[in-house]
């Protein structure tokens, strides 16, 4: 097999840090109102936006890209697997602990920084639903076709007496172009970066040692290097979520640290 020299300069940029794939993340800040024009990754049959699965909240790893949803072995889903399969009360409650939770990532164009091109906004359920209930309103449409669709307003508020910032979408009154001119709407709807150049899988081996030693540290509360319940006396365990080295005001905040890593 002829060796890939384009991936291994990409390898190369990603461990040099020249890649500098923070650059590329958004997301709104908190008491601001932001206007945004949403874009569609290519190749992603037919769906605008896409789904990125992540194990999150296992020891001090602020989160682990699921290798299951690509096809590939992934030593935490098999733990999952034979958690369930115990059919113990703990089994059950530390395999929930376990289960990938999605995130959802879109192109988008921040009105006012435009000179940083096509960035990335990464949101929960809440938002990808509202998203794709505007895109199934015949009042609006596709918003993210370059000639008629629409900018979104974003604004991301804390309410009296919540804990966490909740961020809210509505579309602008007007249909609208992506750009001013066709060659920079081409530009950026070709210059779209690519999610797995950001975002990729650690090993078969480098998952199983993470999991292990989350496991060895779990032993504490009753459990043993099999993933199991081994105590008699354990009733619950503790919040994998509390392992984390860090806190965070919101969801948003946590994935996006992702990214120091």
């Amino acid at each position: 097999m002829a060796i890939d020299f384009e991936a291994i300069r990409k390898k190369l940029d990603r461990l040099s840090g020249a890649t500098r794939n923070r650059s590329v993340m958004w997301k709104p800040t908190e008491g601001e109102e932001h206007v945004v024009r949403l874009l569609s990754f290519p190749d992603n049959d037919g769906q605008p936006f896409r789904e990125m699965w992540f194990y999150y909240g296992i020891g001090n790893n602020r989160g682990l890209l699921a290798p299951n949803q690509f096809g590939k072995p992934d030593p935490i889903q098999e733990l999952i697997t034979n958690l369930r399969e115990d059919g113990s009360k703990e089994s059950y409650e530390l395999a929930k602990k376990l289960y990938p939770k999605m995130r959802t990532y879109a192109p988008v164009i921040v009105r006012g920084e435009e000179d940083k091109g096509v960035q990335i906004w990464g949101f929960g359920k809440t938002v990808y639903q509202a998203l794709l209930g505007l895109m199934l309103d015949e009042d609006y449409g596709d918003i993210t076709d370059p000639k008629t669709g629409r900018d979104i307003k974003v604004s991301c508020v804390k309410q009296p007496g919540r804990k966490w910032a909740m961020t809210e979408v509505r579309p602008r009154g007007k249909q609208s172009n992506l750009a001013t001119s066709s060659e920079k709407a081409s530009e950026w709807t070709t210059t779209i970066p690519n999610l797995d150049d950001i975002y990729t899988c650690k090993t078969y081996d480098e998952l199983s040692k993470i999991v292990n030693d989350w496991i060895s540290d779990e032993e504490d509360d009753g459990f043993g290097s099999d993933g199991l319940d081994n105590s008699s006396n354990t009733t619950s365990t503790s919040s994998t979520t509390e392992a984390s080295s860090k806190s965070y005001n919101n969801l948003d905040d946590a994935f996006a640290d992702l990214m120091d890593e």
